[in-house]
């Protein structure tokens, strides 16, 4: 007789992150095929309304034009990227502003809120089942999550460190929200824009030529940075306080308040 003993809960919990560590490695399916890019000035409009020059956004003014806003959001899930046709630019424009008016998204359905992290589902694991793993809208008629945006298409899909400081997670330390869409024909005079805008950000990294207190998105992602250089030599491509080649790197307390 085979006998079947009861699992810990350490060991179901170490199992459990185990298979949802596998299913985030997996490449993401959302998209479609012959679809169109859709047009950003909506979202633009919004967000030049809403949001100031140093990305504090009004989430009662996205909630007063809710309907427009969520007409948006429409095109954006009902136009999912088709990766044989859309130029790179337009895939990255289109996941960027995804990302981030899904953002918005979920702040202002649970608005009033003191921040992102207070959106936590019940059984929270960090990296494996947080805020960012909810499936609270759709790609393509396919549930999806901004873990999904960010982990499984950006970070994976695209070789490009910049997109750290395009997506806005709603929070004090972010990177600011840029205050205008994101577009295919500007995309890369953006990107570079939001990385000198971050780097140079007092309130986030401070730098000087012997040491530097940087965001720990530069710790959490320094892989994403270090590929072909090293992370002092990426900062100096942005910083106009250039860093000497042995400067000492610390890291700066992440403020999790909602940025607005």
């Amino acid at each position: 007789m085979r006998l079947f003993l009861p699992l810990t809960t350490a060991y179901r919990v170490l199992l459990c992150c185990g298979l949802m560590f596998t299913v985030a490695c997996q490449a993401s399916g959302l998209g479609s095929d012959g679809s169109t890019p859709p047009t950003h000035e909506l979202f633009d409009a919004l967000l030049r309304k809403y949001v100031t020059a140093d990305g504090k956004v009004n989430y009662p003014g996205f909630i007063a034009e809710k309907q427009a806003f969520q007409t948006y959001l429409d095109k954006l899930s009902s136009n999912a990227p088709d990766r044989s046709t859309w130029s790179r630019e337009e895939q990255l424009a289109y996941w960027i502003n995804a990302y981030n008016a899904f953002t918005i998204k979920l702040i202002i359905d649970n608005y009033p809120v003191a921040s992102i992290q207070d959106l936590k589902p019940m059984l929270n694991i960090p990296l494996v089942n947080t805020v960012w793993h909810l499936k609270f809208f759709q790609i393509g008629g396919q549930d999806a999550s901004l873990d999904e945006i960010e982990h499984k298409i950006l970070r994976k899909e695209f070789d490009e460190p910049r997109i750290h400081f395009a997506i806005n997670c709603a929070s004090y330390s972010c990177p600011p929200l840029l205050n205008e869409a994101f577009t295919a024909a500007k995309l890369d005079t953006q990107l570079d824009k939001v990385a000198v805008k971050f780097i140079n950000d007092p309130k986030r990294n401070v730098i000087s030529p012997g040491k530097a207190e940087l965001s720990k998105i530069f710790s959490w992602f320094k892989g994403d940075f270090t590929k072909n250089v090293s992370l002092i030599e990426f900062i100096n491509r942005y910083s106009r306080v250039k860093l000497n080649p042995n400067a000492k790197i610390s890291h700066l307390p992440y403020d999790w308040s909602l940025n607005e």
